[in-house]
Order: C-alpha cells, then sequence, then structure tokens
C-alpha cells in the first residue's frame, strides 16, 4: 500500500536514496495497518486468512527494507543500536478491541487493498530505476513481485464474492 496524507497526495518528495527507502518503509506500515485493521473488523474466515498472508509478507518487506536503511544510512544505524534492548523483556497486554463485522463494507476493503497493492508497485518500480545499489534493487524487484502477487488473490477473491462481473475477469 502506499500512504498519503488525508488529501491523498504524498508527504513529500523523496531525493535522497535512503529516504526512498524510507518512503517504502512508510507504505510497508500503512499496508501492515490497514490489513490488521481488515482483519480485526472481519469475520470471513478465507478473506481474513488472505489477509493474514498478505500481512507476513508486509512484515517481511518492512524487515527487509528497514535493514537497507540501516546499512546506508549511518545515523539510522546508530539509533538502531542506541535502541536495541528496547524490546527485551516481558511482552505488555494489548488493548482490548470490539471489532464491528460489517459485511458490506468488506469488499470495499478488498478493493482498497488491490488499490493500494498497485499504488505500492508503481512507487517501487520507479525507485528501482533510481537507485543504483544491486542489493536494493534486488529486494525491490522481490517485493514488487510478491505485491502483484498481493493484487492478484485479493482480485480473485473479489471474483469469488462480487456479485457483479469485472468485464469477463476469472
Amino acid at each position: 500500500m502506499s500512504y498519503t496524507n488525508p488529501y491523498g497526495q504524498p508527504q513529500g518528495i523523496a531525493s535522497l536514496d535512503t529516504n526512498k527507502l524510507r518512503e517504502i518503509l512508510i507504505g510497508e506500515i500503512d499496508a501492515i495497518n490497514g490489513y490488521e485493521n481488515h482483519i480485526a473488523n472481519s469475520n470471513m474466515e478465507d478473506i481474513n486468512a488472505a489477509w493474514r498472508s498478505i500481512v507476513g509478507d508486509e512484515k517481511k518487506h518492512y524487515g527487509m527494507i528497514l535493514t537497507l536503511i540501516r546499512k546506508y544510512d549511518p545515523a539510522q544505524f546508530q539509533a538502531y543500536t542506541d535502541h536495541i534492548g528496547d524490546k527485551l523483556g516481558p511482552k505488555s497486554p494489548i488493548q482490548t478491541y470490539t471489532p464491528n463485522y460489517d459485511k458490506q463494507i468488506i469488499l470495499n476493503n478488498v478493493r482498497e487493498d488491490v488499490k493500494g497493492e498497485l499504488e505500492a508497485v508503481i512507487l517501487y518500480e520507479q525507485h528501482l530505476d533510481e537507485i543504483p545499489y544491486s542489493d536494493v534493487k534486488y529486494a525491490l524487484y522481490s517485493i514488487i513481485n510478491e505485491e502483484k502477487g498481493h493484487a492478484e488473490h485479493l482480485t480473485q477473491l473479489l471474483l469469488k464474492y462480487d456479485i457483479q462481473k469485472y468485464n469477463g475477469l476469472e
């Protein structure tokens, strides 16, 4: 998924390679949050299973990109080493949440997710063309292909549940 402000425009224009990676990282965080929100408000198990699978990929992408940022930005790496111990210790419980199982919005959520996956492909392919590092290119190729797979997976769910046809799609 891509990140935008409430008016639909990107927050800024990334010119540094590390900021292009941060832009991707923001997109992955936005995707994780969006999918987790959808799962929390859906009791449609096959759609939730698809969303859970995609969330796993998005979290993997987050890790891949943050690792690259740490590699190419010494200040980011220093901040990482300063805070590496913060995750240690017992996990605290998460607040409780009462879901809203409104089946009417599920297809809208799926369509919004397809949109986000396609926006991610466009953004990541643009950055792929601009960032010169071979390890970044390799990571982006991998992520782009998974995002395309997510769009197709979600499209199949639309075809399963939407009673209206999509011009012959199967």
